[in-house]
């Protein structure tokens, strides 16, 4: 583990690190913000999954969110969207390849050995967290950002138990039926569409539902609205009766500004779970 620099940050640290992940066979880098109570022993944790061309610079920058987690003596974690570095597949689109992992364990060409962001933020990145920093692995919950997003929903999903609550802004909800999903699930899980129903969060609602707390905002005017396809995920919630809080946001877009305008009430929302 190599800290590449810690601040001071509303009592707490805001901290960057990077390690050698055995997941993805490369260099990873995450940032992790331990509030005040972490000097005295292990403090839940709320994982931010980011979105299509972030680092993990990107929210723990913009979003807002150390504050409020400092307020709920929580401890944020901003992993990185996709492997990186020399020798790692990537793509000149911007939705595909480094900055576009989709949380998924990849299983095609060229992407295989080093895609799988599924295996790093589930089991790799939680227990070396657990082992080398003040982190209750008991109680986490999730939350992220458009793809990041769609990776919240999708892990919560997949790993009962796991999370005591998820929440996401402007996720992508439906992503076999969009234009942000199809493209990156074919080149990562190949055609076969029976292999993308457990990476999309409206199929697996429909299947399977969610047993912990549910909160996603979208914005009525995000300029990508079309690809991110809420009204899927909010008829296949109403369908399997999930108790849920999906919120229609007006005259919000896509960006940070949304994000940090309703981080408050995220935070909050997942503090309840995680102190219930």
């Amino acid at each position: 583990m190599e800290t590449l620099s810690e601040n001071r940050c509303f009592g707490g640290v805001q901290g960057v690190y990077k390690h050698a992940s055995d997941s993805t066979d490369c260099d990873m880098t995450f940032g992790l913000f331990l509030p005040e109570e972490a000097q005295d022993g292990p403090v839940p944790v709320l994982w931010y999954l980011s979105g299509l061309t972030c680092t993990h610079e990107n929210a723990m920058v913009k979003a807002g969110a150390q504050g409020w987690a400092a307020e709920q003596g929580i401890a944020l974690v901003f992993p990185d969207t996709s492997p990186r570095g020399e020798g790692v597949a990537d793509d000149d689109a911007y939705d595909l390849g480094q900055g576009a992992g989709f949380y998924v364990n990849a299983t095609q060409t060229p992407w295989a050995p080093h895609f799988r962001m599924w295996d790093y933020v589930a089991d790799e990145l939680p227990a070396l967290l657990a082992r080398d920093f003040p982190i209750d692995a008991d109680r986490q919950s999730i939350t992220g950002h458009s793809m990041g997003g769609h990776g919240a929903l999708t892990l919560a999903m997949g790993l009962p138990g796991q999370y005591r609550s998820v929440s996401a802004f402007a996720p992508i909800c439906n992503p076999s039926a969009a234009d942000w999903g199809r493209k990156q699930l074919a080149a990562y899980l190949g055609e076969d569409q029976d292999a993308w129903a457990p990476h999309d969060a409206t199929l697996m609602m429909r299947e399977k539902g969610l047993d912990i707390p549910l909160l996603t905002d979208t914005g009525t005017a995000d300029q990508f609205v079309e690809m991110l396809r809420p009204e899927a995920l909010a008829e296949a919630t109403a369908a399997r009766r999930v108790p849920a809080t999906l919120r229609l946001q007006p005259g919000y877009d896509h960006s940070y500004f949304f994000v940090s305008t309703f981080m408050e009430d995220h935070v909050t929302f997942h503090a309840e779970a995680l102190y219930a």
